[in-house]
C-alpha cells in the first residue's frame, strides 16, 4: 500500500510540475492540467491515504465521549498534583 501511495503522490507531484510548466506557455492548458491535478489529490489520492492510516483503528478512541472526558480528566488531576 506504501508503494502505491507514493506512486501515486508522485503523480501529483509531475501533474502540478507540468501544470506550472505549461503555464507559462499556455495558460488555459496549464490551469486544466492544474486543476486535474488537484481534482486527483482530493478524490483518488486523499481517499485512499486516509482509508490506509485509519484502517484497524477504533474510530471511539479519537472522539469526544463521556467516558473518554472522564480519562482527560483523571490524567489532568493526577498531573497536577
Amino acid at each position: 500500500m506504501n508503494k502505491i501511495l507514493l506512486f501515486l503522490f508522485s503523480v501529483f507531484i509531475i501533474g502540478l510540475i507540468t501544470g506550472f510548466y505549461y503555464k507559462s506557455t499556455d495558460e488555459i492548458i496549464g490551469n486544466k492540467i492544474l486543476g486535474f491535478s488537484v481534482v486527483f489529490l482530493v478524490f483518488i489520492f486523499m481517499p485512499i491515504f486516509l482509508y490506509h492510516r485509519w484502517k484497524g483503528k477504533k474510530l471511539s478512541d479519537y472522539t469526544f465521549s463521556e467516558e473518554n472526558l472522564k480519562k482527560m480528566k483523571a490524567k489532568s488531576s493526577k498531573s497536577i498534583k
